[in-house]
């Protein structure tokens, strides 16, 4: 919901933050690095039951995620290589996050619902899984209902106030889920109707094979016969006919 009602709207808000990085030399890769060290500093404040803190450390963690896109257009260093090292950057700061979580839940007593983050891990790797394989496709999967963004948010809600963390968990794990379930049927609708063109386009230059028979030698032989007309004993026979004839025509002025 966030990537496709959302960006555009909060680019356009943070792009004088980015030129001002920018213009005091601050590279996108910096700001990247920096959600990465934050991340790790939240899973260490929220394993050590430090709720509050860890809310301000996750809110903190997010402002390089927001800020290194603007300021890579700025500088003009948008890549293939920053993509790639944003991406893998945003599924590690999930495995932090998750693991501080999973401490909390276990130092809370509640070993059995040391698992809920892990499963809410599980379904984000594959929300970000069906969207990174349906471009590499020529497909979108953007869309749904628990995006990274939302997630965050809900996290972040759910860790701020901690009574209701374990029902805001279940809530993002359920609705992860069904994000799941959203981008799978897009992709399959996509997948599908290419499918089916392709199909019509192979049925519409689709040429019959020729048989076995066709290119034996028999049936080479019939097709010359055929164009020269008749047998090879009746070409035989032809040939004779005209050598004859035409020896008749030079014999009868030959005696003079």
């Amino acid at each position: 919901m966030f990537d496709g009602n959302l960006r555009s709207q909060v680019d356009q808000r943070t792009q004088p933050i980015g030129k001002a990085l920018a213009k005091i030399g601050v590279t996108a890769d910096i700001l990247t690095l920096s959600g990465v060290a934050m991340s790790i500093v939240t899973a260490v404040v929220i394993a050590t039951s430090h709720l509050l803190v860890g809310f301000l450390c996750l809110a903190l963690s997010v402002l390089p995620d927001l800020l290194d896109g603007p300021v890579a257009k700025v500088r003009g260093t948008t890549s293939a290589r920053g993509a790639f090292l944003d991406s893998v950057s945003d599924r590690f700061s999930d495995l932090m996050i998750t693991l501080g979580l999973g401490f909390y839940l276990l130092h809370r007593g509640h070993p059995d619902l040391a698992m809920l983050p892990f499963g809410i891990y599980g379904a984000a790797s594959l929300i970000s899984y069906q969207r990174a394989k349906a471009e590499s496709l020529g497909f979108s999967a953007k869309g749904g209902l628990m995006e990274r963004a939302e997630r965050l948010i809900l996290l972040g809600f759910g860790i701020l106030v901690s009574p209701i963390l374990v029902p805001v968990l279940w809530l993002v794990l359920v609705l992860s889920l069904v994000t799941v379930g959203q981008r799978f049927v897009k992709v399959w609708i996509q997948a599908s109707s290419t499918d089916s063109r392709l199909k019509l386009r192979l049925r519409h230059n689709y040429r019959p094979r020729r048989t076995r028979g066709e290119y034996s030698l028999g049936a080479r032989l019939r097709s010359a016969r055929a164009r020269e007309g008749g047998s090879l004993r009746e070409q035989r026979a032809r040939r004779i006919r005209e050598r004859t004839s035409a020896r008749g025509w030079f014999s009868s002025r030959s005696p003079e």
